[in-house]
């Protein structure tokens, strides 16, 4: 079987002294000429969590039941815990966003 290219894999000696070698260029040094500008009109092809998909952990939480019903009824063809989390991901955000 052959093995898998998602697997961890350690840096060589270069790699590393080349990722040294930028981490202490000054964010002036870097030439970014051949990266094109993000406008809002790209920003809106964004898609997210489309490479990233954070671990799920299994949890019992108690939550009332009008709260509940409510996330079950708005779930929008999604279930209703995959809205929870998504409510609680921008709770998350808006605090940050004030304490940051």
């Amino acid at each position: 079987m052959k093995e898998s290219n998602t697997k961890s894999r350690s840096l060589t000696e270069l790699q590393q002294a080349e990722l040294d070698a930028l981490d202490a260029l000054a964010d002036e040094a870097i030439d970014t000429s051949d990266i094109p500008e993000i406008t809002d009109d790209r920003w809106t092809l964004a898609r997210k969590g489309q490479l990233y998909r954070p671990v799920k952990q299994s949890v019992t939480i108690r939550l009332d039941a009008d709260i509940l019903e409510w996330f079950k009824s708005h779930a929008q063809g999604r279930g209703y815990q995959t809205e929870i989390n998504n409510a609680l991901r921008r709770y998350i955000a808006e605090q940050l966003k004030r304490s940051g």
